[in-house]
């Protein structure tokens, strides 16, 4: 496995449109091991192909506060039954680096996905997965989590990230 690079925002890749995976093979296979790693490596709990720069509507995750993981591997996942009743958590992301939000999302939703080894599967998911999940889409669409905040607050956060870009790397020993 390869802990790849995360893209951060401002990156036009971030914005694409990811596609859709013809089969589950071994490459989208090495491709989610890879994606794994770089998540774990990166304390993240969610991680979309996109973010890494691969535009291919794939998602990992894992929620699990335990030594023992519990990865999730979502393969072209499409979001039904959306609740009507919506809950508020506060979001962060490994493209949007030390900034956090409260984010009002359905508090359930049904996700049909194709699995780690391309077996169609149908999960029902509330609470903190629900969240996840929609996030991690939103990703597949080219959207961020700052784009459900106000333009000032948006505006605020990407100037912040752009002048982090900026900085020469520093090593801190």
């Amino acid at each position: 496995m390869t802990i790849r690079n995360i893209l951060t925002e401002p990156n036009k890749l971030l914005r694409q449109i990811s596609q859709k995976v013809d089969k589950v093979g071994k490459d989208e296979q090495k491709l989610m091991d890879d994606m794994l790693e770089t998540m774990y490596s990166a304390n993240g709990i969610g991680l979309a192909a996109i973010q890494i720069g691969v535009p291919k509507r794939i998602i990992v995750m894992d929620l699990s506060k335990e030594k023992e993981k519990k990865p999730m591997f979502f393969v072209n996942p499409e979001i039904n039954n959306k609740n009507k009743i919506h809950s508020v958590y506060e979001e962060g992301c490994l493209s949007v680096p030390n900034q956090f939000a409260e984010i009002e999302r359905p508090s359930t939703c049904e996700v049909k996905y194709l699995d780690y080894n391309g077996n169609e599967k149908i999960l029902k998911a509330e609470g903190l997965l629900a969240t996840c999940i929609q996030h991690e889409m939103d990703h597949l669409e080219g959207v961020l989590f700052i784009d459900y905040l106000s333009k000032l607050k948006k505006s605020i956060i990407i100037k912040k990230l752009s002048k982090q870009k900026d900085k020469i790397d520093r090593i801190v020993v």
